[in-house]
């Protein structure tokens, strides 16, 4: 039981550094895109503004919601890693 612990608290441990590095790379690109079409397009409102609208959108974007299958998917496959050992 102790070696199931600790597992899940190593585990939600790793998978948080990775969703964290994820999150801010795909943010990081997103706003790169923003600035590019920024520079390429009419500039009628200043670069911040539009980068805040548009990070806005990509906050409620489905993109951002997938990222959180970082913690969903490694714990399906532990699962049934487990299942399988234990009862096959």
């Amino acid at each position: 039981m102790a070696a199931l612990v600790r597992l899940m608290v190593i585990g939600f441990i790793v998978l948080s550094v990775i969703y964290v590095c994820l999150s801010l790379y795909s943010r990081a690109v997103r706003k790169g895109k923003l600035r590019a079409e920024w520079y390429d397009g009419p500039q009628d409102q200043p670069l911040e503004t539009f980068l805040d609208e548009g990070l806005e959108e990509y906050d409620k974007s489905l993109r951002r919601k997938l990222i959180l299958s970082v913690y969903v998917i490694p714990v399906i496959l532990v699962s049934v890693v487990i299942y399988l050992t234990n009862f096959s």
